[in-house]
């Protein structure tokens, strides 16, 4: 990678960690695994009831807003509906760049 496109990846990277550093959007992310395409009302509820979370509607809206911001969750409209899909490719990327830092370490 060069020049732009380094410094571009490194910042993808550094908003996926951040948006995976909350448990309330970790919650959303296990939510989404789950069963994928939910509306925030199924992902609130799921919040509440599965994980005995208590989270607002707004607090969640916010939640998945930067887990859009950061590429993990993508949202696309369904007539008045905002329906959420999990997008893995960023979590991958994350995945992968760990696992070549804890590679290096276990071979010291």
């Amino acid at each position: 990678m060069t020049g732009n496109l380094m410094v571009t990846y490194l910042r993808d990277m550094s908003d996926a960690f951040r948006a995976i550093a909350d448990p309330t959007r970790r919650a959303l992310i296990e939510a989404l695994h789950e069963r994928n395409d939910q509306s925030l009302f199924e992902l609130c509820t799921r919040l509440m009831s599965g994980r005995a979370t208590v989270v607002t509607r707004q607090a969640v809206s916010k939640h998945v807003a930067v887990l859009e911001e950061a590429g993990v969750v993508s949202v696309r409209k369904i007539g008045r509906t905002n329906i959420h899909h999990l997008d893995t490719a960023r979590l991958t990327e994350v995945a992968a760049w760990l696992a070549t830092h804890i590679d290096d370490q276990e071979q010291e």
